[in-house]
């Protein structure tokens, strides 16, 4: 199937990100934000039932489609670090599938330890296409609104927008995306990611399961906020102090490299125009050089049902 190579977006379901004090996180001196890197560069539990849906119909029926879900998200407590939040909750949403290629989607976000509840909303648009039967192509554009953010509240990034590459090797898929984080600030992302295609179609009353094991890794860019000493030396340092100058000094700059590994098994079960879908993700987040911050592995269950309505 011309989509096939759109599978890996299963094995993404929401890579999530821990916050990097004294970095450019999403949202500065506020506990709101820390963890969803991933949220729409790798796909979040919504857009894969949409994919999962598409993938259900064989290439002559592929139609325009409605696909409506429910998401849930276990706590989470590291990875990334771009977009995020400790734990997520619920999310609803609804995407429409054209034949054509293009679609759009809605995903808002809602957890009882937020204030206010309703804290996130996501619209999103783009265009897959399928050149040949072994490469898949899709851009997208993403649009972030927060909820009830206070006036010492800061999002430097509230767009999005990349261009994603699935290759299909016989049952191996590798993908490759890349994505800019924009608004008063940018921040770079690129995903390189490995799949297994196992699945099996026709079993009793389902129409298909699958399992779609996945290793990826994270690399981007980050602003650190390094402190930058004066003196190098007793003397100086003594100079200073009797003087009542300052020790250190404020320095931004940018690095680069792994922010994250991911691994990931996904468990999707269909059912008529029914979908199932279940995941449990490991991140191992890393430190960028000089990022004065410690980040812990950890990881965390994601699942969703939802269904589509074929036109």
């Amino acid at each position: 199937m011309r989509l096939k190579s759109c599978l890996i977006i299963l094995a993404s379901v929401c890579s999530i990100s821990a916050r990097s004090q004294q970095t450019d996180s999403l949202l500065i001196n506020d506990p709101y934000l820390a963890e969803l890197d991933s949220l729409i560069a790798h796909g979040d539990t919504g857009f894969l039932s949409l994919i999962d849906s598409l993938l259900n119909l064989p290439t002559p029926k592929l139609k325009s489609q409605l696909v409506m879900r429910l998401g849930y998200n276990s706590n989470v407590v590291a990875a990334s670090r771009t977009l995020g939040f400790n734990q997520f909750g619920v999310a609803p949403g609804i995407s429409y599938y054209h034949k054509s290629g293009l679609y759009a989607d809605y995903t808002g976000y809602w957890s009882k330890e937020y204030d206010p509840r309703y804290y996130l909303t996501v619209l999103s648009g783009g265009y897959m296409a399928s050149p040949t039967l072994w490469w898949s192509i899709m851009g997208e554009y993403n649009r972030y609104i927060y909820a009830g953010l206070g006036e010492d509240e800061y999002v430097p990034y509230k767009n999005s927008a990349g261009v994603s590459n699935f290759l299909d090797i016989k049952w191996v898929t590798l993908r490759l995306d890349y994505q800019l984080f924009f608004g008063d600030k940018t921040a770079h992302r690129i995903n390189p990611s490995i799949m297994l295609n196992l699945e099996k179609r026709k079993l009793g009353r389902i129409d298909r399961i699958a399992f779609y094991p996945t290793a990826s890794v994270l690399y981007g860019s980050e602003q650190i906020t390094e402190l930058i000493p004066y003196a190098r030396t007793y003397v100086g340092i003594i100079y200073r102090v009797r003087r009542n100058l300052p020790l250190y000094y404020e320095q931004e700059t940018t690095r680069f490299g792994v922010l994250n590994y991911s691994f990931s098994a996904p468990i999707s079960v269909s059912v008529n125009n029914w979908t199932f879908l279940v995941s449990y993700t490991y991140n191992i987040p890393q430190a960028l050089p000089g990022e004065p911050i410690t980040l812990e592995s950890s990881g965390y269950i994601s699942a969703s049902i939802s269904k589509r309505i074929e036109f």
